[in-house]
């Protein structure tokens, strides 16, 4: 049985806006455990949020924290050398996960998120129980829209230029061969700047592998198991909104009902928070 919630979290009164239509509902899919949010730059305030401050493990969410770490340590007008680039740039951009690795523990472990929670003003996103796996720091759909915010309104533009840069320039195909054309760059055209995460899928078998085919914690407890399978970025002219979505499936979900599941919950998402595209 699929779930509708009634999300949208802006709305007229009946008094200022009489003729005003209530936004759609947000059909979640059966199994799905989700927190989103919608946050839009031109009203300043949320459209659409559910279970926003619910926690879920990262996955490859916090490279967006580990490149924004790396930058603020060597500070504005340090060029990055060429090999650091060749770790950041695929990092960003097609979710390496060795990269982070090596930047994860170059620059601290767990300090890192510590760094950024303290510069940001994060308020739910905890590092992980076990330094060693950076994919298991905490989250929640609200905190990763303060980070796309701090990036767009309050980092160096040096920065922003290099993140958002390369989240624009996202690949179809990932390192580990998954296509990570899901939920954002499934349910909108450009422009747009994304990072995905997903945890908990085994190897892709041969004949599953991406293949380009174009545009298309330590005080609360995380699910660690459920596999899970994250959509955020920005979309629209002058990256006009920030969109979280952040989902866990049943264990044993392949991969591909996931990703469709995740798309298709984008898409009612975008919906009732007024983004009339989607395809």
């Amino acid at each position: 049985m699929r779930t509708r919630v009634v999300a949208a979290a802006m709305a007229l009164s009946t008094a200022m806006a009489p003729q005003a239509v209530a936004a759609p509902a947000v059909e979640i899919p059966p199994g799905v455990t989700t927190g989103f949010a919608v946050f839009d730059r031109g009203s300043g305030q949320f459209t659409v949020q559910h279970e926003a401050t619910t926690r879920f493990r990262s996955a490859s969410l916090v490279k967006i924290l580990i490149a924004l770490d790396y930058l603020t340590r060597r500070g504005v007008g340090t060029p990055v050398p060429d090999i650091d680039l060749a770790l950041l740039e695929p990092m960003l951009r097609s979710s390496d996960d060795t990269a982070a690795s090596i930047l994860w523990e170059r620059n601290g472990l767990n300090e890192i998120v510590h760094r950024m929670v303290r510069l940001i003003g994060l308020t739910e996103t905890q590092p992980p129980a076990d330094p060693n796996w950076w994919g298991y720091t905490a989250v929640s759909a609200s905190d990763v829209v303060k980070v796309y915010r701090y990036l767009l309104e309050k980092a160096p533009q040096q920065f922003r230029e290099f993140v958002l840069g390369n989240l624009r320039k996202s690949t179809q195909c990932a390192t580990d061969e998954r296509d990570q054309y899901f939920g954002i760059p499934r349910a909108l055209p450009r422009p747009w700047a994304v990072k995905q995460g997903w945890s908990g899928y085994p190897e892709p078998p041969r004949g599953e592998k991406c293949v380009v085919t174009g545009e298309g914690a330590a005080v609360n407890e995380i699910d660690l198991r459920s596999p899970a399978l994250h959509t955020s970025g920005l979309v629209g002219e002058g990256d006009r909104k920030i969109v979280v979505v952040l989902t866990l499936h049943p264990q044993g979900t392949p991969w591909a009902t996931a990703a469709g599941r995740i798309t298709a919950l984008t898409k009612s998402v975008l919906a009732a928070s007024g983004q009339g595209v989607v395809r």
